[in-house]
């Protein structure tokens, strides 16, 4: 199976879980600006709400994927406040025909003082179990 990581992040939070997730998997956690140049079975793709919605580079991202490249896409993030973007990144997929996993991986995100410490050790092993489920089924 062909596995790509990617995420976008502004903390560093999701990109902590893009490496625990890219070394269950035995991938390489890379940012949404590295585009996905062979094909993929999964997609990995690790973003966070910022004003309310997925950052417009994590859209832009969606966007500029190949349909005939990447089999599906799964979501997982972290955040302070609100919690999945699942429907905003399903939204976009959907736009241009990759399907989105319904299973995601979420956590809170550590962000001016919040949820101090977030991701810790612990959603980092659970976020690399998840992705190890996902690869096995």
């Amino acid at each position: 199976m062909n596995i790509a990581v990617r995420y976008y992040t502004k903390t560093g939070n999701t990109k902590r879980l893009a490496e625990a997730v890219a070394g269950a998997v035995g991938a390489q956690a890379l940012p949404v600006d590295s585009p996905i140049e062979d094909p993929v079975d999964l997609l990995f793709l690790g973003n966070s709400y910022y004003a309310f919605s997925i950052d417009p580079e994590v859209r832009n991202f969606i966007r500029s994927l190949d349909r005939n490249k990447v089999g599906k896409i799964v979501n997982f993030g972290s955040a302070a406040m609100l919690n999945s973007t699942y429907k905003k990144v399903k939204a976009e997929a959907d736009k241009i025909g990759i399907p989105v996993d319904e299973r995601e991986f979420h956590c809170r995100g550590e962000f001016k003082g919040l949820h101090k410490g977030r991701p810790n050790g612990e959603d980092l092993k659970a976020a690399a179990e998840f992705a190890k489920k996902i690869v096995r089924e």
